[in-house]
């Protein structure tokens, strides 16, 4: 079985690509009422597109049943070949974030998910075990409240912003290589000074599209030494580029080809 990270490189290889489609359904935008059928419409649409899929769980669960049901039959529409990351930020005390591990990674099946670090390390030492899957975490996100907590100054030698010391805690967690970071593209200084600090860790970048961000500084700021290392995430821009029934996920292909050229030209 390949790790997340082969799997993920085989699919960025084969799109060429470095996009993740956020699958995060929201029946007040959605132009069709079956969140499995819209979403089955965007993964045919781009599929060949991405190197990704990541839903965010809220979506799903603020449904109770069906949301669930939709999520699962959405899993088992997505390519096998393209990785998917579960975007639930969960993080607890060790007994509580092991029995999240098992739902993300074993349940649900999930190739990579998002933690929170909040806890420390023992709540999210248990997704860690999980060799062959990816860990992304939380170090500074894309919200405009995230500077509020992320950038308080913790104490040390010498005194960091707190989503520094999150980054370096990362490195020290990444010693099964399976351990990455998630940025927010709507602050690309703060994406350059993590990227110093751990040069060579996967970053997944949210934020492009709907939030603001800006695409050339994040990947200007973002990759590795050989222009690589970063995911860069769209969801809203993609998904709802059209909010006709009959237009949307034709729009969605074009969205997100549109957004794969500019990539491409940035990198």
């Amino acid at each position: 079985m390949s790790t997340f990270h082969e799997k993920l490189a085989e699919a960025s290889r084969r799109n060429s690509s470095i996009l993740c489609v956020g699958l995060d359904p929201d029946p007040a935008l959605m132009p069709v009422k079956s969140v499995f059928e819209f979403n089955r419409a965007i993964i045919d649409a781009t599929a060949d597109l991405v190197c990704c899929y990541k839903p965010n769980l809220a979506f799903y669960e603020a449904l109770g049943m069906d949301g669930l049901e939709a999520l699962l039959r959405t899993l088992e529409r997505i390519p096998r070949d393209i990785p998917v990351i579960g975007d639930a930020k969960r993080g607890d005390i060790g007994s509580t974030a092991q029995a999240y591990a098992r739902a993300m990674f074993q349940q649900w099946g999930f190739d990579a998910a998002t933690v929170n670090p909040y806890l420390g390390s023992d709540a999210v030492e248990p997704f860690l075990e999980y060799a062959d899957r990816g860990i992304f975490v939380l170090c500074h996100t894309s919200n405009p409240g995230a500077s509020e907590v992320q950038e308080l100054t913790v104490q040390g030698s010498p005194p960091r912003p707190l989503y520094e010391h999150v980054a370096l805690k990362a490195q020290e967690w990444n010693c099964r290589g399976n351990v990455g970071l998630v940025m927010g593209a709507t602050y690309p200084q703060q994406l350059q000074g993590v990227r110093r600090l751990c040069p060579d860790m996967l970053m997944l970048i949210p934020g492009i599209g709907a939030q603001g961000g800006d695409l050339e500084e994040s990947i200007k700021n973002g990759v590795n030494s050989q222009g690589e290392g970063i995911i860069i995430n769209a969801s809203r821009s993609i998904l709802y580029a059209s909010r006709s029934s009959d237009k949307f996920a034709g729009e969605a292909r074009r969205a997100a080809q549109e957004l794969r050229k500019q990539i491409s030209r940035a990198r």
